[in-house]
């Protein structure tokens, strides 16, 4: 929903068709202009752009008040793709979700254990990493702050990966991300590596709490239950 002076307004279109033809190809994507605060009071309509899918507001029920005003989407006008791509995917109920990292020691690990907290019964996560290391003893502490347990994950090769996989999320920033041949849906969620940051051990514990965060932010709407919002 888009109001007729928003600026931003086919920008944000422009991102939901591409987002939905990459995930959900032939699915629809409706457009709509509302003309003024009475409709966007109908409507219900927090904003503009409001994307919504499923019936279902992109930062869920605490969007905010109806109205005409700009939105503001992490200082941007336009939602992040990532917020997109988070919604469609949940929209089309994956069955298995693989995380994907080099070394499977920090960032997919974390993405693993918050998904597997979050992920509705039935749902299977997994993580791998094309250069499998050793989990990063950071990551379980920054989890472990936060109530979720991976003391007992180890580091997996893509060989590793049991059954068919819906969902690749692939998490490298710096890095060549592997590579995952079998027919899927990708996405990706490039951060960096908090593996990589020097300093002392507050500023390292400090990169994988950032890090930790910021997937639990976007876990957070892959699973998203509007019953609990």
């Amino acid at each position: 929903m888009i109001a007729p002076d928003c600026p931003h307004g086919s920008a944000a279109v422009s991102r939901v068709r591409d987002v939905v033809g990459r995930l959900a190809p032939g699915a629809p994507v409706e457009e709509l202009r509302v003309e003024g605060a009475d409709e966007a009071l109908r409507l219900g309509m927090p904003g503009s752009p409001t994307v919504r899918v499923d019936g279902e507001d992109l930062e869920g029920e605490d969007a905010g008040p109806p109205g005409l005003a700009c939105r503001r989407y992490d200082g941007s006008g336009v939602p992040p793709g990532w917020l997109i791509e988070a919604a469609v995917l949940r929209s089309l109920r994956p069955r298995h979700v693989l995380f994907l990292c080099v070394a499977n020691s920090a960032r997919s690990q974390m993405a693993e254990g918050i998904a597997r907290a979050l992920a509705p019964p039935g749902v299977r996560v997994s993580s791998a990493g094309s250069a499998p290391g050793g989990v990063r003893p950071e990551a379980v502490r920054a989890l472990g702050e936060i109530g979720i347990d991976i003391s007992g994950h180890r580091s997996k090769g893509l060989g590793e990966v049991e059954g068919e996989v819906d969902a690749v999320i692939t998490l490298c920033a710096e890095e060549v991300c592997p590579v995952w041949l079998a027919p899927s849906r990708r996405l990706h969620w490039g951060l960096p590596d908090p593996a990589a940051v020097e300093g002392d051990e507050g500023q390292r514990t400090e990169a994988f709490r950032r890090v930790r965060d910021e997937l639990l932010r976007r876990v957070r709407v892959l699973f998203r239950d509007p019953a609990r919002d």
